[in-house]
């Protein structure tokens, strides 16, 4: 641990929102360790070639490029700054009315050798960020399926692209940046395929449209995307899906219907398309697992904080998608105040301001594209769930219906859905979702447990014995 400091804030995550609550630390004379799991800071949102292999063109593939540069030269040449790259935050031990221990393996994530290092903070801030989620479907686990993220991290971060005829399906504006991803590598995108009709588009984004001048930028995006699709000649198609993909040993083609408005498939309406890659994203879901190791209270999804990103955990906070999924913006703004108070200050006005605009930004996303549960009409019995485990549809709900438990944990141990290398990542809330429909509507007894990880990430019994040796 670093010394010197009365005050030391660790800060788990280098994306945006980690990346602002270590600047706004700093600036209030608190020492920082900033972990981050990748080989650099920036996370999903500024992916980027490594500077040994940067192009001139990087800029180009981001949104804020300069305003990363800038930061990130702030970290990296601050030397009351410890940036730990290739740090994989494993468990995190409560204490009582003290920041919980933060436990470390430094290296590789399939890396033998790794560090083991133990932080003790006088604060610490939680921005792990989120992961996709795609909803399953009929072929989905056919080489050639990929998340959108996916495809957009091998576009920004290698310049490869998944497929030279790609379709990009899902719902919410983040297909957009996608596309414009692929078009940079060389594919060619067949189609946007958004499963939100026009009526829930309209009624999330349309109501008191004036209240949305103050996200302007977001606007600006837009068009530039809208821009570039028209360029290109790509259809966008609105309130339909991707029900079923087919091939041999890969992806050849999709099935695409129109949907209800409770996103069930009409029947008579599919059409195949012709592809070699296909993109799916239905959103995110934050990756609560440390903070659900460290005691912070829940609402549904997201980590309850205070107006000051404070967690139910004394000298706790968080920031970023774990409080609900808005965007690099209030992902900033968020950071921002947390790395502030967390080092002894107060939350910056400005900040405040653009955490109310853009979380409202973030309740209007979920209104236009949110998830509807007709979703689970195009899940037939031989869908595969859980990739890892190799578990049905059917499988869940027979056991469901057989054994007549309410108990996530029951089900899942019994079905071993979720279980697998992934821990659930892929295929939990498609596996909650299920069950839940199956037992009925008094619904599952422990919803969330997908959630709950002791160990955050996978970790050696070797590793684990040699764990507490360093304590910083």
């Amino acid at each position: 641990m670093p010394e010197g400091s009365a005050t030391t804030v660790v800060v788990i995550g280098g994306g945006p929102a980690g990346m602002a609550a270590t600047l706004a630390a700093r600036r209030r004379g608190a020492r920082v360790v900033l972990i981050e799991a990748g080989d650099d800071v920036g996370g999903q949102y500024w992916r980027h070639l490594p500077e040994t292999r940067a192009t001139a063109d990087e800029h180009t593939f981001h949104h804020g490029w300069e305003r990363f540069r800038t930061m990130r030269s702030a970290i990296v040449t601050d030397p009351e700054v410890e940036l730990i790259l290739n740090g994989h935050v494993w468990s995190v031990d409560r204490r009582d009315g003290r920041p919980p221990l933060v436990h470390v393996m430094i290296g590789a994530a399939d890396g033998r050798r790794r560090q083991a290092r133990t932080f003790d903070p006088s604060s610490l801030v939680i921005a792990t960020g989120a992961h996709e989620r795609t909803l399953p479907f009929p072929g989905w686990d056919l080489p050639g399926v990929f998340t959108a993220g996916a495809a957009q991290a091998l576009a920004k971060g290698e310049r490869v692209a998944v497929g030279t005829n790609v379709l990009v399906a899902g719902a919410g504006p983040f297909l957009l940046p996608v596309v414009s991803s692929l078009l940079k590598v060389g594919a060619t995108v067949a189609g946007v395929v958004e499963a939100a009709g026009w009526p829930q588009i309209t009624r999330g984004w349309g109501a008191r449209p004036w209240r949305l001048a103050k996200a302007s930028a977001k606007g600006v995006e837009l068009k530039g995307y809208i821009a570039e699709m028209a360029k290109n000649r790509i259809p966008y198609t609105v309130g339909s899906a991707v029900i079923a993909a087919h091939g041999i040993d890969r992806v050849e083609e999709v099935v695409v219907a129109r949907l209800t408005p409770d996103w069930s498939p009409i029947p008579g309406t599919e059409k195949t398309i012709t592809v070699d890659a296909v993109c799916v994203s239905h959103g995110f879901v934050p990756r609560t697992e440390l903070a659900i190791t460290a005691g912070c209270a829940l609402d549904k999804d997201t980590v309850k904080t205070d107006q000051n990103q404070r967690t139910t955990v004394p000298g706790v906070f968080t920031a970023g998608e774990l409080t609900g999924i808005g965007g690099v913006d209030l992902a900033l703004a968020e950071g921002e105040i947390a790395g502030a108070v967390a080092a002894g200050g107060a939350p910056p006005p400005a900040a405040v301001r653009k955490r109310k605009t853009f979380r409202e930004f973030a309740g209007r996303l979920d209104a236009a594209h949110g998830i509807r549960p007709g979703w689970q009409t195009w899940v037939d019995d031989t869908t595969l769930v859980c990739r890892c485990e190799d578990v049905t549809a059917g499988e869940l709900r027979d056991t469901a219906r057989m054994t007549g438990s309410r108990g996530l944990r029951s089900l899942k141990l019994t079905t071993r859905a979720g279980l697998g290398i992934c821990q659930g990542r892929t295929c939990g809330r498609a596996v909650e979702d299920i069950l839940a429909a199956a037992v009925g509507p008094d619904g599952l007894l422990d919803a969330g447990r997908t959630a709950h990880r002791p160990l955050a990430v996978p970790l050696r019994l070797g590793e684990l014995a040699t764990t507490g040796e360093d304590a910083g």
